[in-house]
Parts: structure tokens; sequence; C-alpha cells
């Protein structure tokens, strides 16, 4: 199978470019082409804020540049893991005019959302979910805190809902879970055209003790991660049970204060993946406080792939990822003593929590291993093309 990914880096590396490369390097390990279209957000500081305001709507140079391409190669799908800001829409109308097939990930809410998580002013916020103009969006300027940003990342929704590009030139569209498809539903999205399947740890990397006794967090720095909670929870919590953080981001500067009056706290910054791997294996169990609805929650499959639980707010993706009383536990968001009775209970119960990481290891061999994800993405491309058949036949 031939296929051509498309996708747009952000300016900092993140969770999205990591699952394109495993996917990618997934897909040529099992003896498939696969070419690369990409674009760098480090070329939005060159272009101007009005010419990326107009690319983020359509990109006549991104049109025109893979109409040629699909001239010269045959691809049998065109797998679009992220066109924002500066391949744009085009590309799905670049490659209906070839006929090739298209299958889009939705990685995060941006087709719903203008700053594509659902969260303002440390909460939730669903006031453009629906709205054909999110206009709300803009008003708050929810896109880099800028009301202007804000209106180009509307006006491109505006448009490209009242052109019917997402409900008509994507054949099938990726949601990492069921959580996350349902409010695509809800938001607009042809239900028949959303299939579900997560990310996966690229390779296995092998049960760990649990013997470390500590916990750990792994992630940004950030007031969505529930940041707050977590350092709230250990205030109350004491030396019952060490914490250690890895991951940087805007609230490292608190977590630093946090670890001068919390000596049970440590900060260990960003870590090698070796390394956070080898954290998780040896954590008691890993805390994800997260506050906003994540569209999954890889870290959290990690640490199952490590044999380790997780201890994780109840809400979006994350809640559907762990099965409290069975690879973790969920607690309240945002609730401090709801998270230390959970904590306080891992503590009491070690004969469940070491059962606990029996289930989360049978949960990622079930689930998230490299090959059932390889397995269910080509059954994916296959669905797509017999879609695209189907149309051009009709």
């Amino acid at each position: 199978m031939r296929i051509l990914t498309v996708h747009n880096h952000y300016q900092i590396r993140g969770g999205e470019d990591e699952c394109h490369e495993a996917e990618v390097s997934l897909l040529r390990e099992r003896s498939h082409c696969v070419d690369a279209y990409e674009e760098k957000n480090d070329r939005v500081s060159e272009l101007g804020s009005l010419r990326v305001a107009a690319k983020t709507i359509w990109s006549q140079e991104v049109y025109q540049t893979l109409r040629r391409l699909f001239t010269q190669r045959r691809y049998d799908v065109v797998h679009v893991q992220n066109f924002f800001p500066l391949i744009s829409p085009s590309v799905y109308y670049a490659a209906r005019a070839e006929g090739v097939p298209v299958v889009q990930t939705l990685h995060n809410y941006r087709l719903l959302c203008p700053n594509a998580l659902f969260f303002r002013n440390g909460s939730i916020c669903e006031d453009c979910l629906g709205k054909f103009i999110p206009s709300p969006g803009v008003l708050h300027g929810c896109y880099r805190n800028s009301q202007v940003a804000t209106g180009g990342v509307a006006t491109m929704l505006t448009v490209h809902r009242a052109m019917s590009t997402w409900t008509k030139m994507v054949d099938l569209y990726i949601a990492l879970t069921e959580f996350a498809r349902q409010k695509f539903i809800e938001g607009g999205l042809p239900a028949e055209k959303i299939v579900v399947k997560p990310n996966f740890v690229s390779f296995d990397p092998g049960l760990g003790e649990g013997r470390g006794g500590y916990a750990l967090f792994v992630g940004r720095l950030s007031v969505e991660k529930g940041l707050d909670t977590l350092l709230s929870a250990w205030e109350h919590l004491g030396i019952k049970i060490p914490l250690r953080i890895v991951g940087d981001g805007p609230l490292a500067d608190q977590v630093v204060e946090a670890t001068k009056r919390l000596p049970q706290v440590k900060w260990l910054g960003r870590r090698p993946m070796a390394e956070v791997y080898a954290l998780m294996g040896e954590a008691m169990f890993l805390v994800f406080p997260s506050k906003w609805y994540e569209t999954f929650g890889r870290v959290a499959v990690e640490a199952f792939a490590k044999g380790t639980p997780v201890i994780a707010a109840n809400i979006g993706a994350i809640a559907e990822l762990v099965e409290s009383g069975r690879t973790g536990f969920h607690f309240r968001p945002g609730d401090t003593e709801d998270l230390i009775a959970k904590v306080e209970w891992a503590l009491s119960n070690p004969a469940k929590l070491a059962q606990m990481r029996q289930e989360a290891r049978a949960e990622f061999e079930a689930k998230y291993t490299a090959q059932k994800n390889y397995e269910k993405l080509i059954e994916i491309y296959t669905k797509a093309q017999s879609i695209r058949n189907s149309q051009v036949h009709f």
C-alpha cells in the first residue's frame, strides 16, 4: 500500500508529532511505501499574520503542489494528521480532485473549538460547540490570546462549514477515544465517518516492578493538566508518599516553588524517554489530574505498558482509558480531597495495587501494542478506499 501522510508540525515538538512519526515507522517497518508532505510552523513568523490567516483558510500553493504530486504518483490513501495552519483544508480538495481517499486523525478539537482544547480560564468551555460561527471564541481571544488571530481560525472553520468540507471532503475520521468521537458527533461531524483507533506504544518497554515507593506525574506543566490539584494534594498528604514530576511548561516556576516548601515533591524536568519508562516502571502509580477533555492520554497507556496503575481525573478521554478499580482509579476533576482519598486507599491496599499492575499490563497488551494498532490502521485505510470507490462508481 502506498500512503501519503500530511502533517503540519508545531514549533515545539508535541504529542501529535510523535504520533505521526510512530505511525510512519509502523507502516514502513511492515513494507508499506510512505511519503510525507510536511510543513513547519517555523515559517509562520516569516510569512506574517495576514498571509498566515489567508493560508489557514486556503493554501493555493499546497493545493497545486499536491495536485502535481498526485499526477506523478498513485497513492492508495492520504492520511492527514494536522493541516493547521499552513497546509489548510485545501489538501482534501487536491486529493478529491484526483480520486484519492482521505483519512483525517482528530488529535485535538480544532474543528469544533478555535483553541482546540474546550478549555478557557481554567475550566471546561463549550461555548463554540455546535455553533456555525464560533463567535464566542473570537470574543474571548481563545487562540493565542488574540481576537485577531482567533478571528482567522474562526473564519477558516466557518468558511469550510459553509463549503461542507468537514462533512463531504473526508472519507473517514479517526477519533482516539469513544468520548472524543461523541464530542465530534455533537459538533456536527457525520457519525458514520468517525471510527475509533487509539494511539499506541511503538515498542514494548517491558514490565516494571513498582518498587520505587513514589507517585509519578508526566506531562506538560500547564493549567489544563491539573497541576494545582496535584500539588495541593501533596501539600496535604505530607510525607506519606514522595511525588516525582517529569515535564516542562508555563507552570514550571510554580512547581519549583512547590518543591521548596514540599520536600516530598521533586521536579525532574524533561527526561529522555528511556528514563521516563524506567521511572514509570518503578512508580507505585501514575497520577493524571487533567482538567480538560483530553482526546487521548498517551502517558497513561505508557504507564500500562510498564504495569503501572493510573489515578486519573474522571473527565474526557482519560476517564475512558482507565477502568476504575481495575487499571487504576478515578477522582473528581479538580477535587483535591478526592485525589487524596484515592492515593491513601492505594497506599493502604498494596495487594490490590499489585493486582492492578497485572491488569494494567494486560490492558496494554490487549489494546495498545504496535501490532494491534497496525491491524486497525490498515482496516481503516481499506474502508476509506471502499468508500471512495463506491462514490466513484455511483
